[in-house]
């Protein structure tokens, strides 16, 4: 699947390998330490090691179960990457005089809680580029200053779908009964794959149709999307390219809770806050709100109206049986920084991206061409 962004400059050539070098990972914790309590905090760098790898290693040395141990999210293998982890402080002084090959010990606090899955803002990111020339640098600084000021769409990254882009065919099997696998937990990510393949593919035509509306004359977009006249005129005069719609699923950005995208309505779902939006567009365009795309399951919430008649195309009720979720289909950059290193042909990206998001989707973007990149399988 090509996906499709704002983006439009010719593609960017360079050279990125990912590895502990040129790839840098530093999670960024979604609370602060208390200092005290029964946990052990533990800031742990790794290279070359998978987290669940890592883990193995640790739960090992430490003669401890894997599930005793804490962690926020995976991280990837090829590179070098920092994240928080969680045992019981009776193992302080095991893990002083802990000493493995490629795992280093940064820092040591407390906390009340465990760390659990997800309990993380987000991650910082450091990306080396090689063989980039004066022209593409340039360029690519360009691509940055758009991107910081508009934001990307949320894609899930390829890795998601495996070595040969496929996991999501697996997952549907699994839910028509026409393959069974054993590990749940492999099954579990086979079938959140597959959701992730029709987000992708909802965001991709939304992204299509704010194109439409954006580039092409009133008339020319009331032909190719069989809207009439009015509507297509109110969505011209959204300043952001990715264009809302009455009976979008809005939430308070970077974290908050869900609301409509509509002039008024009391709104009976649990998680939904009662919201008049008139100027969702505004608030959309100043990075104070962002509307989100659906991961489909019997607990998700369903955007309405127009909206709905566009998501119902990316909706398979084979998924009744998972819970669901609503995903950010756009977020916006922290600190994006780009330096050029022009005497050595590198280029250098700092940014921040909040949890779930992939680094390799922006290089994608700021690419505007396919990123080759390695596979990890991490269950």
């Amino acid at each position: 699947m090509d996906l499709l962004s704002h983006l439009s400059h010719s593609p960017i050539d360079f050279y990125f390998s990912k590895n502990p070098r040129n790839f840098i990972v530093e999670e960024i914790p979604l609370y602060p330490f208390s200092g005290s309590g029964e946990h052990l905090i533990i800031k742990i760098r790794k290279k070359n090691l998978s987290t669940m790898e890592m883990l193995n290693i640790l739960s090992k040395n430490l003669n401890i179960k894997r599930f005793e141990i804490g962690y926020a999210g995976l991280k990837d293998k090829n590179a070098l990457t920092t994240q928080y982890i969680s045992i019981n402080k009776k193992l302080a002084k095991n893990i002083e005089s802990l000493q493995i090959e490629n795992i280093k010990i940064l820092d040591i606090t407390y906390h009340e809680n465990k760390i659990k899955l997800g309990h993380l803002k987000g991650n910082k990111f450091f990306i080396r580029l090689k063989k980039l020339n004066k022209i593409d640098a340039e360029k690519l600084k360009n691509a940055c200053r758009i991107v910081l000021d508009s934001g990307i769409p949320n894609y899930f990254g390829a890795q998601r779908f495996g070595k040969n882009g496929d996991n999501y065919k697996e997952g549907k099997a699994i839910l028509e009964k026409t393959l069974r696998i054993r590990d749940r937990k492999i099954s579990q990510f086979l079938i959140s794959s597959y959701q992730s393949y029709l987000f992708n593919k909802w965001l991709n035509y939304r992204v299509k149709f704010s194109k439409i509306i954006n580039d092409f004359s009133v008339n020319e977009a009331m032909k190719i999307l069989q809207l009439d006249s009015a509507l297509i005129k109110n969505l011209k005069t959204q300043k952001h390219f990715f264009k809302l719609l009455i009976g979008d699923v809005m939430q308070h950005y970077p974290n908050g809770k869900l609301f409509f995208n509509e002039d008024s309505s009391v709104i009976k779902a649990e998680s939904i806050e009662d919201s008049i939006n008139e100027d969702s567009a505004i608030r959309f365009y100043n990075h104070k709100i962002a509307p989100t795309g659906l991961l489909y399951g019997s607990k998700s919430v369903l955007s309405k109206d127009l909206a709905f008649k566009i998501e119902c195309n990316f909706i398979d009720k084979l998924l009744d049986g998972e819970l669901g979720q609503r995903r950010f289909a756009w977020i916006f950059l922290e600190n994006l920084e780009f330096i050029y290193k022009e005497d050595i042909a590198n280029g250098e990206l700092n940014f921040a991206l909040p949890k779930g998001s992939y680094a390799t989707i922006l290089l994608e973007l700021l690419a505007n061409r396919p990123i080759k990149e390695e596979f990890i399988d991490e269950f």
